[in-house]
């Protein structure tokens, strides 16, 4: 496959929030049209609640995990394996990042920026492309 992290990043200069540009950049190939995907992911940019919580790249990820992997029934097998997936997503971003919140990442407290929305949104779209679509 080739790589689509750019395009994430386009799609987030172009007005899309974080988790909407990664999620949206590999919705077909999760099986799922980007207008839905959009709308979706919507509320889950700006780390939910206003940067409080899990980054939005990192939210589009594990979005797209779910969107993959699911069966569509809530069968232990395809919760269980999702969860691994997602787990993976979120621990390989948090130590490359020292962090998956977003008000961390951006520094609001500290005033210490760790990763600026186009690096998280890049981070997300590679590890997206390593964990869920390298086997394939």
């Amino acid at each position: 496959m080739e790589s689509r992290v750019e395009q994430a990043i386009e799609r987030h200069k172009r007005g899309f929030n974080c988790a909407q540009a990664v999620a949206c950049t590999y919705c077909d190939l999760a099986g799922v049209s980007e207008d839905v995907m959009f709308r979706m992911m919507e509320g889950f940019g700006a780390g939910m609640g206003a940067m409080e919580c899990t980054c939005g790249a990192v939210s589009g990820a594990v979005a797209v995990a779910g969107m993959k992997n699911s069966n569509g029934r809530d069968l232990a097998n395809s919760k269980g394996k999702t969860y691994q997936l997602s787990r993976k997503i979120t621990n390989e971003f948090r130590e490359k990042n020292g962090s998956t919140v977003c008000k961390d990442l951006k520094g609001v407290e500290t005033k210490q920026v760790l990763r600026s929305c186009d690096g998280c949104i890049a981070d997300a779209a590679e590890l997206v492309e390593k964990i869920l679509f390298t086997q394939e």
